[in-house]
């Protein structure tokens, strides 16, 4: 039966018209019926089957749409679950009333809260190209887009095909206009439309086809992966804080090594990440490029073992080298050891902000984790307990594991120090701690006759 039906869809597929963003016309459903597909109500979230519903007992279509069906139909757990309707986010609202929100000037949005869950209400997007409604940049980024239209012009509006099949409410059918079922069995990631134009729209959807083609395990269809490697500077067009977004799903997905080789595979790390990259042009004895690879293994097993992940923790690690290398450089300078970390952090977070804004609340954490990596080793007595209560103390622990495992071997004493530390009760830490004899003060540095003659020089001024 499911060979007859992939059959059709691949004959729907030879004449359906996927060279623009936009259909030519209106092709036929290819309606699957619940019989013939495993997506199950009892698989969908309580949350998204009561909007479903409230939709359809007010008297307008609603469809589970997107990563949702995807995910079910390859018998994966779903993350989020959207809902699309013919109901305008106005009359979504009036539906749901108070639990409703709407958002977004870019694509208006319907957000139906429950407690702390959200599900996502978009309308139909309409095929009109012209008109106040949808704005598109000399670049072909679109820029606005609330033209509302029916579920045969949407399905056009999608990205991918596996992102645009339509779970109906009404009689748990799925509609397939592009052969997403087909790419699905196939293990193809493939774009909808003409793949550059599609990118121009929104350059993001490049690094959405990596993060989708790691987690899936899918292979990218060769015209959808062409452009990849032409099309990488877009990226710098893109909203800072929507790429700081798009980057925590990147590097948060529980594949963030695959995700790191795509992306320099396909060259468009350096357009999120600009000073890592270089340092990684320059590598010696795979350092540091081994860091930032032990790094999202740290990341991908907490994310496998459901542990919570923290953004400043992977920002910490890209960009430490970059801050090292800009530090030696202020120590060069005269700098105090101290006051160089400082200002090479706020060089290394100034340039990266250019390219994906980072909340002040992660910046602080990341200078937290960076400075306690230099006051760790001074651990005798009463330091060793101000230290473990630091609120970051935990973060720069691991963080010198993970040095320690990307071949920094001088660590080794210093974490299992730590580690061997953290095991004993209160009164054996105090112990422990007091073994640690405490160093001789260093030397006072001498003036040069630099720093001399402009202490002589701000003395005359003053006067």
């Amino acid at each position: 039966m499911m060979q007859r039906i992939f059959r059709k869809i691949r004959r729907f597929l030879s004449k359906a018209p996927v060279s623009s963003g936009q259909a030519t016309g209106h092709p036929s459903h290819n309606r699957i019926s619940r019989n013939d597909h495993k997506v199950s109500r009892q698989s969908i979230d309580k949350t998204a089957l009561d909007v479903l519903y409230g939709l359809k007992r007010a008297g307008y279509d609603a469809y589970l749409v997107g990563g949702g069906v995807r995910d079910l139909l390859l018998g994966l757990e779903p993350k989020d679950f959207d809902v699309v309707t013919n109901a305008s986010p106005e009359e979504v609202k009036s539906i749901f009333r108070h639990k409703c929100q709407l958002i977004g000037r870019r694509f208006r949005l319907a957000h139906v809260r429950f407690g702390r869950q959200i599900v996502e209400v978009a309308t139909f997007r309409g095929g009109d190209d012209h008109g106040k409604d949808r704005q598109v940049d000399s670049a072909g980024r679109v820029l606005r887009d609330n033209v509302y239209g029916t579920l045969e012009e949407d399905v056009w509006r999608r990205d991918f095909t596996v992102n645009a099949l339509y779970y109906d409410i009404k009689d748990f059918s799925i509609v397939d206009h592009v052969g997403g079922l087909a790419d699905i069995k196939a293990g193809q990631l493939r774009l909808i439309g003409d793949p550059k134009t599609r990118y121009r729209e929104d350059p993001v959807r490049m690094i959405r086809a990596i993060r989708f083609a790691a987690k899936l395990g899918f292979a990218i269809e060769p015209k959808t992966e062409k452009p990849l490697f032409e099309l990488g500077p877009l990226l710098e067009d893109v909203s800072h804080a929507r790429m700081f977004e798009e980057v925590l799903k990147l590097f948060h997905s529980g594949v963030g090594v695959e995700v790191f080789e795509k992306l320099r595979h396909y060259d468009l790390f350096k357009h999120l990440f600009p000073l890592t990259d270089a340092m990684l042009g320059t590598e010696v004895a795979h350092f540091p490029r081994q860091l930032v690879i032990e790094s999202l293994k740290s990341t991908d097993k907490r994310i496998q073992e459901d542990k919570p992940v923290n953004p400043a923790f992977l920002f910490a690690a890209f960009l430490w080298e970059p801050m090292m290398q800009r530090r030696q450089i202020h120590l060069d300078s005269d700098m105090s050891p101290q006051d160089a970390m400082f200002a090479a952090a706020n060089d290394v977070l100034e340039q990266q902000i250019r390219r994906t804004s980072i909340p002040k609340r992660f910046t602080a954490q990341i200078r937290d984790i960076w400075s306690l990596q230099f006051r760790l080793s001074k651990r005798f007595g009463a330091r060793a307990a101000q230290l473990r209560a630091h609120p970051r103390f935990r973060a720069a622990y691991d963080f010198i594991g993970i040095r320690l495992a990307a071949g920094e071997l001088e660590l080794a004493e210093l974490f299992n120090w730590w580690t061997e530390y953290q095991e004993k009760d209160a009164i054996e830490q105090i112990a422990f701690a007091n073994e640690i004899k405490k160093p001789a003060r260093a030397p006072k540095r001498r003036r040069t006759g630099r720093n001399m003659y402009r202490r002589k020089r701000d003395s005359d001024t003053s006067e």
